[in-house]
């Protein structure tokens, strides 16, 4: 039986048909995966093209497609899948890492006004850990990370998305709809014309009264993930599972 290949997310602009490995490249193919000069791996892209390409030497990769030919090719996700998150103090690498691969397209982190500590990781630190998580679980197309921001200026807009929806987790809230039934109301209201969703999930302290009333104002929809209080970690991994399969149910 064939040996299942490991891959290595490589910005489009870097890809060439002989692709010389940057020194960090060369050590995880060689050093973590021991590959050797003549063993296979698989390169993408992180905008949804796929290759098969063999080591030639520890610093040169050479693709065995044409670069304009890719082995696999894989849409854009849609609807686009967004968590707008008040990143814990602790736990905030193993979060993103976890909701990059439960099928999060976008990740914004927010300053909450009960928000403690460090709200996001550095951007160097940010974008291994997305790079890493894509490279893992298999996906064709890189999540975004975006620079945090204030959760009062995200909730006091209307949701981003024109033609998609807008939900604010909320905890301690009686009568609120939960989650998943939220979601499967959506799906039969959910067209080729919808663009997204996004899901505002609060710090361990849950929302001010004065950032939900923005967001009410604003049009967002309360859901509730249950009569149990999560930690800020919890909740935002089981929200992205219930939105990652919420999307690969839907018949567009």
């Amino acid at each position: 039986m064939a040996r299942e290949l490991r891959r290595l997310l490589i910005p489009r602009e870097r890809l060439a048909d002989r692709l010389v490995l940057e020194p960090a490249e060369a050590h995880y193919l060689g050093r973590v995966l021991r590959l050797r000069p003549g063993d296979r791996f698989e390169l993408v892209d992180g905008a949804g093209s796929l290759w098969s390409a063999r080591l030639d030497r520890s610093d040169l990769a050479l693709l065995e497609q044409p670069l304009q030919a890719p082995l696999q090719v894989c849409p854009p996700p849609d609807p686009l899948l967004e968590l707008a998150v008040a990143l814990p103090r602790r736990d905030s690498d193993v979060l993103l890492r976890m909701v990059v691969e439960l099928g999060i397209d976008r990740i914004l982190p927010l300053r909450a006004e009960r928000s403690i500590g460090s709200d996001a990781p550095r951007p160097e630190r940010g974008a291994a850990i997305v790079r890493e998580a894509v490279e893992q679980c298999e996906r064709l197309w890189q999540p975004e990370l975006r620079p945090p921001l204030a959760a009062a200026a995200l909730l006091g807009s209307p949701p981003s998305y024109g033609q998609g929806w807008g939900l604010l987790a909320c905890s301690r809230q009686p009568g609120r709809p939960l989650l998943q039934q939220m979601l499967s109301s959506l799906a039969a209201r959910c067209t080729s014309a919808t663009s997204g969703l996004v899901l505002a999930v609060g710090p361990e302290g849950g929302w001010s009264p004065a950032e939900e009333g923005l967001a009410l104002e604003n049009g967002w929809q309360p859901v509730s993930l249950g009569q149990t209080i999560l930690r800020c970690s919890t909740a935002n991994v089981a929200a992205a599972a219930l939105l990652g399969h919420w999307r690969e149910s839907l018949v567009r």
